[in-house]
This record gives C-alpha cells, sequence and structure tokens, in this order.
C-alpha cells in the first residue's frame, strides 16, 4: 500500500494523446525515480478535445478520451502493481457549457428554472433587461444577433430519435422550450401543406392534448416527444416544413418568425462581446464557457461527487486535489460535506486521506484551518524558493532600469489598482453590475438605508473592491471571523480614504452588508436577511477572480522588474528572503502544514521553472545585465515598428523580451520551434497586459509589429551581434540558473512538505506560460537516462551538466533518500544549523530530524563569486565554511562540524543521513510535534 502521506507525487497532464494507458506505461519509470504518488489532471469528461480536463462536462463518468473505464482499469492495475497511489485534480467550482455536450446545461436551456438541475448553476433569472420572462443570456454569436439570423447561421432543427426541437447555432444547441411545440407544429404543417394529411391530423390531435400555458411541462413531455416520434411520416412532413423557420437573406417572414421563437425561450443569444456587461451566470473567472456550480446546494454536491466516492471505497484514489477553492461559495461547508464523504466511503476506522487544494496565498496572509486539509498545492513556497535565491543586492540596480524604462516607480500596487479598474471596466462588468444591483435592492428595502442611490453604492462597492488585498474573506452562513473582519475593515479604511461625496455613512452600510452584521442587530426591523447573506458571500466569489484577473493575468504582464518574481501566488515586488527568515518559515511549516505540497512548477505557473532560476541568476550579475540591456537596446531600435504614437514593442514590453529570451535559451544546440513559441507567448502576454493590445479589441497593428520585431531579432543575417551578445550572457546565466536549480530542487525535496515534480521536469525545464508548458513529455529519452544513472558518474554529470541528467539523477538522489527515510521528512522537525566562514551566508544548512533519526541538508546560493559569474562550475575548495552540526552523527561530521567544501565534491549541495545523540543534541531527548493544520 502506498503511504497515505505522499513522500513525492509527480503531475501527470492527461489527454487524447497521452491517455490512461500511456500514463501505465510510464508508471515503472516514476517508481524507479522514487515517486509515491501519481498526481493526474481531472479525468472526468470533458469536453471533446479538451487539453487540460478542466472543461468538465459530466461529473458522473470517466472521460472516454482518456480510455474511459477500460483504460482506467489498466492504470489503476498498473499503479497497484507498483505499490503508487493516485491523486485525482477534482473540479467542483465549474463545468463546460455551451456546445452539445452538458445534459445538465442542455435541461437548464430547456426547461428554465423549472429544470431540476437549475439550482446547479449560480443563475440570476431575472437579470436580462427588455424581456418580459426570465432567462440565461448565452454570449456565443461571433457576429451580432441580428447578423446571425439574417445570415441564416441559426438553423431549428428536428431530431426524429428523440421527437425534439433544438436551433442550432454552428456546434452550440439550443433546446427549444416543449411548451412552443404545438405553435411550433402548427406552423410547420401549414409550411408543409400537410394539415389534412393522416400524419398530419395525428400531430394536430397530439399538439391539442396540450393546450394552456406551459404544457406540456416536465412531466408530460417525455410522453410527448415519445407520441410524436411514434406517428409515421411525421420526420419526413416535419424536414419539410421547417422551411417556415428558415432564416435567411430575402426571407424576412422565416427570419422574424424564428426570431419571435428563440424570444420565447429560457435563454437569449448574444453577441460574445455581451458577456463582459450583460452574462448573468456565474462563470470561472471570465470564461464564457465554463459555468459556475452551486456546489453548496446539497443535491449538486452528491451528483458531482459520486465517482470520486466510488473510487475512493474501491481503493483507487488516494487523495485529492481540489481546484479553485476560492471559487466555492462555502469553502468551509464544503470541506466538511467532502470529510464526511470521504469517511462514508472508506469507513470510520480508515486512516488520513491526503487532500490539497489550490489557494493563492497573499503576503502575509494565513491558510484557513479547513476540515481534513493537509495544505496547498505549493505556489507560496516556490515563490519563498525563488525570493532565498535571489540576490537583494542586485535588486536595487534592477529597480533603477524598470524605473527608467517604464517611467514609473517600482511599486506594484499603482499597477494592481490600475489593472483592477481595467477589469472592472471590461472583463468582470456583469458580475460586478449584479453584485451592484443586489446591494440596492438590499438598501431600498429598509427604510434607515433607502436614501442610498444605486450609482453611489456601484462607486462605494468599487473602492472597496479596489483596495481589497487579498483573494477573498471565508465568512459562513454564521458570519465573518476576525480575520475576516481586519481584511474588511482594512479595505473600507481605503475606500473611505478616496471617497469625496457628501455622504460617508454609506461604508458602514457596506461594511455592516460585507460582515452580515446587518442582520444580527435588531432582527424585528432587519433587513432582507437571504439578500444580506447572498451578498456577502457572492462577494468572497467575485473577489478571487478580480484579482486574480488583474494580478495574474494583467499585473504580472505589466511590471516587468524581474521575471522571476511573476509567478502564481508571488508578489513582483518583493524582495529578497534571508536565510533566518527561511529558516522561520520552514519552522512554522514543520508545525501547522507539514504535509501540503512543495512545488516549483505546475500547469498553471507563468515560466519553467529553471527558466525561473536562471532569471533570478540576473540579481548576481546587475553590472552586466545593465551593460547588456543598454546594447541590446541600440542594437535592435532598427527592428522597432512605429507608427504615428505606436512602438511595437512597447519599451516596458521589450524588457520583457529579453528576460524571457534569457530564460529560455538553449544551453546546448538550437530549438527550432524557439521562434514560433516566443511569438506565440508573446501574443499572449501582450493581450493579457491589456495596454497595447486585448483579448476583447485586438490591435493589429501592434500584434503584427510585435511579431516583425521577434522576427527581426531571431534572425541571423539580420542581428548577428545582438543574437552573439544574447548567447553570451546566455551562457553565463545558464550555468548559474543550472546551479540555482540543483539548490531550488535539493530544499524542494527537503524542506517541511511533499515535493511534487511536473511532468518532464526532470531535465531542464525551460517552458514558457500555458499552453507552451503543456507540450508533451518524451518519457522515453527520461527512460533511458535514468538507467545509465543507476550508478551516477557525478563528474561526468556536471561536466555534460546542459543535457539536464544531472538534474534527473540528483531528482532520484534526493527522492530515494525521502523513501529510505520517511517518517523523517513527513513528520520530523526542521531545525536550522550555524553556518562560519568566509562564506557562511552562501550556505543554507538545516536538519531534518525525527527521534534518533536525521538528515542534514547543505546546500549553496548565489552562485556568482564561486564561478567566475557563471563561466565555470564551482570547485569544492571554494567554498569556505563550516556548518555546526552538534548533536548529529555521520562520517562527515567531525566534532560536530562539518566542511562544506568536504561534502561538495561535484555538486555544491548534500543530504546527509545522521543519527542524532540524545546527550548532545541541543534538543536533548524531546522530539518536536509536527501535527497537521
Amino acid at each position: 500500500m502506498p503511504p497515505a502521506i505522499p513522500l513525492a507525487t509527480y503531475r501527470l497532464q492527461l489527454t487524447a494523446d497521452f491517455n490512461f494507458e500511456a500514463a501505465a506505461r510510464v508508471v515503472p519509470y516514476l517508481k524507479a525515480l522514487g515517486i509515491s504518488h501519481v498526481y493526474a489532471s481531472p479525468f472526468m469528461t470533458a469536453r471533446k478535445g479538451s487539453t487540460h480536463g478542466y472543461d468538465i462536462t459530466d461529473h458522473t463518468k470517466l472521460n472516454p478520451e482518456l480510455g474511459g473505464q477500460d483504460g482506467f482499469a489498466k492504470l489503476s492495475a498498473a499503479l497497484k502493481a507498483h505499490d503508487l497511489g493516485l491523486i485525482l485534480d477534482f473540479v467542483p467550482n465549474h463545468v463546460g457549457v455551451h456546445f452539445d455536450d452538458n445534459p445538465w446545461w442542455l435541461d437548464v436551456l430547456e426547461w428554465g428554472q423549472a429544470s431540476p438541475h437549475a439550482a446547479s448553476f449560480d443563475i440570476d433569472w431575472d437579470q436580462l433587461p427588455y424581456r418580459a420572462r426570465g432567462g440565461v443570456l448565452l454570449p456565443i454569436i461571433g457576429t451580432s444577433y441580428g447578423h446571425a439570423l439574417e445570415h441564416g447561421e441559426i438553423e431549428l432543427r428536428y431530431d426524429p430519435d428523440e421527437g425534439s426541437f433544438s436551433c442550432w447555432y454552428f456546434e452550440h444547441r439550443l433546446p427549444i422550450a416543449p411548451e412552443r411545440y404545438g405553435e411550433v407544429l402548427r406552423i410547420i404543417l401549414k409550411e408543409a401543406g400537410e394539415e389534412s394529411s393522416e400524419a398530419g391530423k395525428a400531430i394536430l390531435d397530439l399538439a391539442s392534448r396540450y393546450r394552456g400555458l406551459r404544457h406540456p411541462n416536465r412531466k408530460e413531455a417525455p410522453a410527448f416527444k415519445a407520441a410524436l416520434k411514434a406517428i409515421p411520416g411525421a420526420g419526413d412532413i416535419i424536414a419539410r416544413g421547417l422551411s417556415a423557420y428558415q432564416a435567411g437573406e430575402g426571407r424576412p417572414t422565416q427570419t422574424l418568425a424564428l426570431h419571435h421563437l428563440l424570444e420565447r425561450q429560457n435563454y437569449k443569444l448574444g453577441h460574445w462581446r455581451l458577456a463582459s456587461s450583460d452574462i448573468n451566470y456565474r462563470r470561472f473567472f471570465d470564461v464564457n464557457t465554463l459555468a459556475g456550480l452551486r456546489v453548496e446546494d446539497a443535491g449538486t454536491f452528491e451528483a458531482i461527487h459520486r465517482l470520486v466516492k466510488k473510487l475512493i471505497a474501491d481503493g483507487q484514489l488516494q487523495g485529492l486535489r481540489l481546484d479553485h477553492i476560492d471559487g466555492l461559495r462555502d469553502p468551509v461547508q464544503y470541506f466538511q460535506r467532502l470529510r464526511r464523504l470521504i469517511r462514508d466511503a472508506r469507513g470510520p476506522a480508515a486512516g488520513p486521506f491526503y487532500v490539497v487544494i489550490e489557494k493563492i496565498l497573499c503576503e502575509h496572509e494565513k491558510l484557513p484551518s479547513f476540515a481534513g486539509v493537509n495544505g496547498t498545492t505549493g505556489y507560496e513556497w516556490m515563490n519563498v524558493i525563488t525570493q532565498l535565491l535571489i540576490d537583494g543586492n542586485g535588486l536595487e540596480p534592477l529597480d533603477e532600469i524598470w524605473r527608467q524604462i517604464s517611467n514609473k516607480p517600482p511599486k506594484l500596487a499603482p499597477v494592481i489598482k490600475e489593472a483592477k479598474r481595467r477589469v472592472l471596466e471590461t472583463l468582470l462588468t456583469s458580475e460586478f453590475t449584479v453584485l451592484t444591483r443586489l446591494l440596492a435592492r438590499i438598501a431600498n428595502g429598509h427604510y434607515s438605508t433607502r436614501d442610498y442611490s444605486e450609482d453611489s453604492l456601484r462607486q462605494a462597492l468599487e473602492l472597496y473592491v479596489l483596495h481589497f488585498p487579498v483573494y477573498r474573506t471565508y465568512l459562513t452562513a454564521a458570519g465573518a471571523t476576525e480575520a475576516d473582519r481586519k481584511l474588511i475593515d482594512h479595505a473600507i479604511a481605503g475606500a473611505r480614504a478616496e471617497w469625496f461625496a457628501s455622504d460617508g455613512s454609506i461604508f458602514d452600510f457596506l461594511r455592516d452588508t460585507l460582515t452580515m452584521d446587518l442582520i444580527k442587530r435588531d432582527r424585528s426591523t432587519s433587513h432582507s436577511v437571504p439578500r444580506v447573506r447572498r451578498f456577502a458571500l457572492k462577494v468572497q466569489q467575485f473577489t478571487g477572480p478580480m484579482m486574480a484577473k488583474s494580478l495574474e493575468d494583467t499585473g504580472f504582464y505589466r511590471f516587468h522588474r524581474l521575471l522571476a518574481l511573476n509567478e502564481v501566488g508571488g508578489d513582483p515586488a518583493a524582495h529578497a528572503l534571508t536565510i533566518a527568515d527561511f529558516h522561520k518559515l520552514m519552522h512554522d511549516r514543520a508545525r501547522h502544514w507539514p504535509h501540503g505540497m512543495t512545488a516549483t512548477a505546475t500547469h498553471d505557473t507563468k515560466r519553467g521553472e529553471d527558466a525561473r532560476t536562471r532569471l533570478a541568476a540576473i540579481t548576481e550579475l546587475p553590472n552586466d545585465w545593465t551593460s547588456a540591456m543598454a546594447r541590446w537596446k541600440t542594437l535592435n531600435a532598427p527592428h522597432v515598428i512605429t507608427d504615428g504614437k505606436m512602438r511595437a514593442p512597447s519599451a516596458a514590453f521589450e524588457y520583457m523580451l529579453y528576460q524571457t529570451l534569457v530564460g529560455i535559451w538553449p544551453a546546448t544546440g538550437a530549438d527550432p520551434s524557439l521562434a514560433e513559441r516566443l511569438q506565440a507567448y508573446a501574443l499572449k502576454a501582450a493581450r493579457e497586459g491589456k495596454e497595447e493590445t486585448s483579448w476583447l479589441n485586438p490591435n493589429e497593428a501592434y500584434e503584427n509589429g510585435l511579431r516583425s520585431f521577434i522576427d527581426r531579432i531571431l534572425d541571423r543575417d539580420r542581428s548577428p551581434e545582438f543574437l552573439q551578445s544574447l548567447e553570451t550572457l546566455s551562457r553565463r546565466t545558464a550555468l548559474l540558473g543550472a546551479l540555482n536549480s540543483l539548490t531550488q530542487l535539493t530544499l524542494k525535496a527537503t524542506m517541511p512538505g511533499v515535493p511534487d515534480i511536473y511532468q518532464g521536469t526532470e531535465f531542464w525545464d525551460l517552458s514558457m506560460v500555458d499552453p507552451d508548458n503543456r507540450r508533451p513529455v518524451d518519457f522515453a529519452a527520461r527512460e533511458r537516462a535514468l538507467r545509465e544513472c543507476e550508478r551516477p558518474d557525478w563528474a561526468r554529470l556536471a561536466d555534460h551538466w546542459p543535457d539536464g541528467r544531472i538534474k534527473l539523477a540528483w531528482t532520484r538522489r534526493l527522492l530515494r533518500l525521502r523513501n529510505e527515510m520517511p517518517s523523517v521528512f513527513t513528520d520530523g522537525s526542521h531545525e536550522p544549523l550555524e553556518v562560519s566562514g568566509r562564506h557562511a551566508d552562501h550556505i543554507i544548512a538545516f536538519a531534518r530530524r525525527h527521534g534518533r533519526d536525521a538528515v542534514v541538508v547543505v546546500t549553496v546560493r548565489n552562485f556568482a563569486p564561486f564561478t567566475d559569474g557563471g563561466r565555470v562550475w564551482p570547485h569544492p575548495d571554494g567554498f569556505e565554511a563550516e556548518v555546526h552540526a552538534r548533536g548529529y552523527t555521520s562520517a562527515d561530521i567531525q566534532d560536530g562540524i562539518l566542511a562544506v567544501s568536504s561534502v561538495f565534491i561535484h555538486l555544491p549541495a548534500a543530504v546527509i543521513p545522521a543519527r542524532t545523540d540524545a546527550a548532545t543534541h541541543p534538543a536533548g531527548r524531546r522530539q518536536t510535534a509536527s501535527t497537521p493544520g
């Protein structure tokens, strides 16, 4: 049996091209590497051709594109045979909608609020303007609705196998409400001239049985459809008569008929751009094709977890990674329900079940203690490692470069505030409008607050959102915690400071609504309890996407002071982390969250883990970097595209491109796909930044200029001097980055937490943001390299470090140690070790200890002094430092002292199994407790 708490996880991205069977084939390799649990991307039924699996259309079935039940059985058998566990990336927050493949969504479109699945979607049915009946906006039209209608792009069809009508817009199916079937059939019969035929009379008779409003209803509809498809010849007649609704040019009567039919449905078709202002269902961020689920509804929770419960009960699932928990209305309630479900599936006597959550923590934010949760997926620790690797002395020159290039101070807060305004004005306007209207209804519902106008409330709420510092609060139906109140008060204070209208008491009302204090005072004169509760909890679901779109998907593509820090869960304006502060963080983690994941690359990271360590190396060469920037800008000035005031790329974007090139430049050989990959990345980055161009309003001239600039600077005939200079500096940052990567890997595998390896990153990972980081992995090459490294020749591996085998070999060494001493790494304490000597500031040393067993870890940061500025591999004699390891016993520790040069033979890192001496160890006989948070 695999351990309950993973020793190391390996993320696999499952697709139609890498399915369950393909995953089963790499299981022996993963076992040999030292992995204890495969961590799989979502594998429930998703949209056809999905490359990620997050657009689930049916939570109750295994994805047939991945091999379905048979394929999963093969993977499960392979895992069991090699004693590996399986962790599923589960998506409770949203499903894929539109098209024709989500049965719940299609049922809602057909039946509206009468659908039993309507409760599963967060739809504001009364928000559609200028419409007699409620409905859901479908922003799926590529042009205007009128244009699509008049050009015959929307077509009414009949399915003779179902006895049902649907409109189709290309691949999108739009079910017709059965209450309109009688009307439709009469018009069709008249058009076909079949009212007096035998089949026509039978159809009319059927329609006449269901007269009156809302008939046939949901109970009657199945019998109606069955009777319709059973009438001989009905299908042929309907096929001919559908021309009555065949809209198109020169067919005004038919166009109007189809329009009137569509206007009487439970949905309203619209241009895709309407989503930003008028959409009335909660989405995943601003993705129209992903609709939020109301998992707080008990029936919805039970339905989407049915398969998960079965897999857990059958012993085929040993852990869950829960996607985007900040999208949930009430995460506290969700985790309580999930814990009960797991207990019911496994039995009350079963041991721990591993659960981690995707949660982005901002600076100084603490993770709430959710029931049964072992920690996060590790974004925060990835950024801790990066900050530790950065040379703080090199950040000040980079601040100055950024100040000169951007004409702005190197401060992130103004950038994020401006990004939030842009997101509010464009991408999330509709969700914000829903909140504003709800707040106005609350205010208008009581005599004490009815004078607050909707416009004033909108302005106040906007200021609150602009000043809200993290992703969300975690209020429950019971109200706000002390931590929630501090966050709300902080944002209210910031908003109030920028309020110039006459009545500041509006913020008291807003605060009391957000904390739900408004309904806890005098209940005899209370505001509407359901509305206040709905507003307060719904705001939590809004601030998360708001922050994500503003920080990760806008700010990170505007603020380019040092791209190594522009990472999910990170702070682009962060400072370097001291070794002492690192130890303090690890001590706290060992006490509170020892079993959360530690990630250095994921499917969501902005760049590969080794591209990031190369960029961190820039801080070690600030003078060389400054000189290179000045030279590169001069050399490439003729390649910049200008047109009036337009400059492509902008000066700030050009600086970002140079950093990106240093991060991804091949350490060995040429990469024929590099130009194409960089083009795709640059286009995405420019649109995400929303300055010169955007996804909503692409600026074709700027984007073409960007492509031309990249083509020119990567053309050896046009830019030989620039490319030579780039390659010269990149060779140095590549070596420093490789050494940084070995330190990063050492820390990830030995610090408190569960190391997670993203697929393929056993070799150097120089990828960019998705989809670049989701390219296929050559597992055969990695299997061969692993066999060749069975008895590693570290000197040879160091000599050939660009090929990446040294990273693979070191990964296996570290993971094998975790397997040999599991309790030390799973439940051990983190104990800093004192370092002395000339290079003490470069040495990170600590011990992981459990009982008498221990591992002493020693590694390095800031390698420039030991490598001639990145020109040569470091020699062990160059490290003048000693680690004070009193109380630990091993062959390398003499009289409590470990000479760094004696263990850095070929690698500037060492992990040394040791024993503790109860008599001399500083902790004596006391064992530091490590318990889950």
